[in-house]
């Protein structure tokens, strides 16, 4: 793709010669600050995700960008937690137009709106979302921090543009519910009167972004999910998930609520390691039944007095994930899926991961649990035994003694690379658990078992539980057709309906007997020599591979209106 700054890379003018005292940090013009290659990469992503011309593409996204980079300069996101570096507001607002745009690509919105209205509203509820995630932070450099100018007078940014260097320091005793009430004092200095009239005239994305804009994420629908879902992918890419991190936070933050939170409880009320419990431990994790902890910990937290509490579990996962507290799945969600068995007994529960460190610290901690935590097959086999670190793993000890690295200093692709990585999320998080009675699977059965799974396939799209276009999705448009990869697709309705093939042939995979069913249907294309089979080459932007499926003719089976082709996907031709 052609580069956005392609036509400036002529050598700018030298600047203004400024006397800047030990202990300042220089004034930098917005085109300076954004000219870091890792900055210049998500840039052109971001218009790659947009896919306007440059000069709308300057007008709804380039300019507020330039006018946010002035504006935070070289302040930091946070003191301690994420992005605590010189730059790290900018690096982790622009990371989040870009994650929650990549997400973005997977929703109809207005959700329920008539399919005309959806494509009129395309580019009002993409540039919504941006700006969601743009200044979801803003707040915080109005209370958080003391700016002082080199001539000692106080810089507030609701005031002129930082005119002198400067220095700033964290206050002490801030308080963090702040951050989004603080909001309203800025956002006008990014986004002009021409970008509010216009948003304006929408008034369900209006709506969302104000509540985005004021901390209000309870109430701002889909455009907050996403905005909550970049922030945990950009956070979590940042401290690497590291707890030790957390334990840091000033006494009176969520995060130090959280863990002291979790510690009471497990310490001293929940039940460990027996049938009825509320969480296993092994050598490696402390596995707590994501629901029951959950519960227990807002209600815990909520007689103590305390403030600010998550209104919502969904909430309650991000929080502790996007601050380390719990671990991660290879797939980058907070909730585990995971089988415990002792003997004759065993059973399934969704789980949040810890690392026992967290919990016990130096203290004694309980006997480990006898049986066996195994975790559910997703993608791949059956159980899997629980994954112990990697012999070159980091440990939280080496990560209090090592420099955290200058991401301004990182000139590869590798940066803009991992960070893209973790966009690559699937299914909602709080759903991915097995379905727990014959109640569920019948809701999408019918007495055709490949109709079933059509149905199957069409609410999983509907209710975005199954993704499309993205590089794990399991379902992608290509050349105006529908595409189903196999066996992928099949593999996770025959995990999410265990029995579905009701023993109809016992030398079957299930997943495969799935597959038959559909193909007597014939609602798929087949190639010019009989075979049902197609091949799409994939062409990433770090690698090529090839995948296997079903083409089908009829978008209208599973969309209203048939979302555009995916760019990186090219039909192999008999």
């Amino acid at each position: 793709m052609l580069s956005l700054f392609l036509h400036k890379r002529q050598k700018p003018p030298p600047p203004p010669t400024v006397n800047v005292a030990d202990g300042y940090l220089p004034i930098e013009s917005s085109q300076s600050l954004l000219a870091a290659e890792h900055r210049r990469q998500l840039l052109d992503r971001i218009w790659q995700y947009t896919a306007l011309s440059h000069p709308q593409f300057s007008q709804l996204y380039l300019n507020p960008i330039h006018r946010y980079a002035g504006l935070v300069q070289q302040l930091p996101a946070s003191e301690t937690h994420h992005h605590a570096y010189l730059g790290g507001m900018l690096d982790h607002g622009l990371e989040l137009v870009a994650c929650s745009l990549k997400l973005r690509q997977s929703y109809l919105l207005p959700t329920g709106a008539a399919p005309e209205d959806q494509a009129a509203q395309t580019d009002a509820w993409s540039a919504g979302i941006a700006y969601g995630a743009l200044l979801h932070d803003i707040g915080k450099i109005a209370v958080d921090l003391l700016v002082e100018r080199q001539d000692g007078r106080v810089w507030h940014p609701w005031q002129e543009s930082l005119d002198q260097p400067y220095r700033f320091r964290y206050l002490k005793d801030r308080d963090y519910h702040l951050h989004g009430a603080a909001a309203g004092l800025l956002y006008t200095r990014i986004l002009d009167r021409p970008i509010l009239d216009w948003l304006s005239g929408f008034p369900s994305l209006w709506a969302n972004l104000l509540y985005v804009l004021a901390g209000q994420y309870e109430r701002a629908g889909v455009l907050g999910e996403l905005v909550m879902q970049a922030d945990r992918v950009s956070t979590a890419q940042n401290i690497g998930g590291n707890p030790s991190k957390a334990l840091q936070a000033p006494t009176h933050s969520l995060q130090h609520h959280l863990i002291s939170g979790l510690r009471h409880l497990i310490q001293h009320e929940l039940k460990l390691n027996q049938p009825g419990a509320a969480g296993w431990l092994t050598q490696d994790a402390l596995w707590l039944v994501s629901k029951t902890v959950t519960d227990k910990l807002r209600a815990y937290l909520l007689s103590q007095s305390i403030e600010g509490i998550p209104s919502s579990n969904l909430a309650v996962f991000d929080e502790l994930q996007s601050h380390g507290l719990v671990e991660s799945t290879p797939e980058g969600k907070a909730i585990w899926t995971a089988l415990v068995a002792q003997g004759d007994w065993q059973h399934s529960f969704t789980f949040l991961r810890l690392q026992p460190a967290l919990i016990w610290g130096n203290e004694d901690r309980p006997e480990a649990f006898s049986g066996t935590v195994s975790i559910a097959a997703h993608e791949h086999s059956a159980d899997t035994p629980v994954p112990t670190p990697a012999p070159d793993a980091v440990s939280a000890e080496s990560c209090q003694s090592q420099p955290q690295p200058d991401p301004m200093k990182l000139e590869d692709a590798d940066y803009l690379g991992t960070l893209l990585d973790m966009f690559e999320l699937d299914e909602p998080e709080a759903n991915d658990a097995l379905p727990e009675s014959a109640d569920d699977t019948s809701k999408l059965q019918s007495d055709n078992p490949g109709q079933a799974f059509l149905n199957w396939v069409k609410e999983g799209i509907l209710s975005h539980k199954l993704i499309i276009n993205d590089s794990k999705a399991k379902i992608h448009t290509v050349g105006g057709n529908v595409f189903l990869v196999t066996p992928g697709l099949f593999q996770r309705y025959a995990q999410e309906f265990p029995g579905v093939s009701q023993g109809s042939d016992q030398e079957m995979e299930e997943w495969r007997w799935v597959q038959k069913q559909f193909e007597k249907l014939k609602v798929h294309r087949k190639r010019d020599n009989g075979l049902n089979i197609w091949t799409c080459q994939v062409q990433g932007p770090r690698k090529k591979t090839t995948l296997k499926g079903y083409l089908i003719e009829d978008p209208k089976l599973f969309f209203e209106v048939m979302p555009l082709d995916n760019p990186f996907l090219k039909i192999e031709r008999d």
